[in-house]
């Protein structure tokens, strides 16, 4: 079984499962269907090929919070201006993001699809964000393909938050994971309204998607606590 392994991070993101109108929420955690969003665009898949798009929901996805990140919420006004030119009304909304949040996401399928998948987050068609166009991938998103199956990958990887997070919270012992149901014998039981039915911008749906949370183990590395500034110059001085 082949497994990707892909990184989240960034200084925003943002996940909405339940928005509407003027108030845009965010999820605490990357959504199944964000990441299909993601594989969508990479492929050159548009918005209304329901058909092939429906076809990601059959990968297998888990998420494991690396470092949950702060919520932030952004304040917007926009307005809206009639036929003439003359201004109409006043729209304010709020937004919402997660920052300095880390997720390792591993999705794996049939080996078919997954050459497929592969290729096109390498080489995307179109560019992919994370939940809102103004937030790029990070350079190290694709982290590698595995051979295992995607909840034993996450298990034994270890701890990939930024440096400065595991010298802070060095009593960290356990990690949050959420997966699709059918992946895991035991935990706490999700109903996420987070299966795509239709990224159309003219009749976008959702269904439900039973997924499954667990906490695993923390695997940590040594992280060095000696500071040289010059470390990052080939060859020092």
């Amino acid at each position: 079984m082949t497994t990707i392994l892909l990184k989240l991070a960034g200084p925003l993101q943002s996940y909405g499962v339940d928005s509407h109108f003027e108030t845009r929420q965010t999820q605490r955690y990357p959504s199944k269907s964000a990441m299909i969003g993601i594989i969508a665009a990479s492929l050159g898949l548009h918005r209304d090929q329901d058909d092939e798009i429906q076809v990601l929901n059959q990968l297998d996805f888990v998420v494991r919070i690396d470092q949950p990140g702060e919520l932030l919420r952004d304040f917007h006004t926009a307005h809206a201006i009639k036929k003439d030119g003359k201004p109409n009304r006043t729209y304010v909304s709020h937004r919402y993001y997660l920052q300095d949040a880390i997720f390792i996401i591993a999705i794996s399928g049939s080996e078919v699809l997954m050459q497929k998948v592969s290729k096109a987050l390498k080489s995307p068609y179109f560019q992919p964000f994370m939940g809102r166009r103004s937030l790029p991938l990070n350079s190290d998103f694709f982290m590698g393909e595995v051979e295992e199956a995607p909840v034993t990958v996450l298990k034994n990887l270890e701890w990939q938050a930024s440096k400065w997070y595991q010298k802070k919270n060095k009593n960290i012992s356990q990690l949050d994971l959420y997966a699709d149901a059918n992946l895991l014998d035991s935990g706490e039981t999700l109903m996420p309204r987070d299966r795509v039915m239709s990224f159309s911008q003219q009749k976008r749906q959702h269904g439900f998607r039973p997924v499954k949370h667990i906490r695993i183990s923390v695997i940590k590395k040594e992280i060095s606590t000696t500071h040289d500034v010059f470390s990052v110059l080939e060859g020092g001085l």
